[in-house]
């Protein structure tokens, strides 16, 4: 992921917004990934290209499932009764996964 720190050359002042460079700032900000909008000095806002959001989101998603999995796993006492093969899991939820394999996703 990309550093979000405060450098001068990720900021951009309110002010040019008002001079009408909203264009030539949003262009910057799909080449870059994101800057940061600063209003009588201080930061006020983060601007995200779409790409660097759903990269976030993304990393967001895995880091709740590895959450999720971890908390599961501390109440997993390691006895194998206790757990289900895929194919048990297929069974019970009428699921055939090799389904799956014949969806295209784009």
């Amino acid at each position: 992921m990309a550093n979000y720190g405060l450098t001068l050359d990720s900021m951009v002042s309110f002010s040019e917004f008002n001079r009408g460079q909203a264009g030539k700032i949003f262009d910057n900000v799909k080449k870059v990934g994101t800057k940061i909008v600063v209003k009588n000095n201080a930061p006020e806002c983060v601007l995200v290209s779409v790409d660097e959001y759903m990269k976030m989101v993304d990393e967001i998603n895995d880091a709740r499932l590895l959450l999720t999995a971890v908390d599961r796993m501390q109440d997993f006492d390691g006895n194998m009764k206790d757990t289900f093969s895929q194919e048990e899991v297929e069974k019970m939820f009428g699921v055939d996964t090799s389904d799956f394999e014949k969806v295209e996703i784009e």
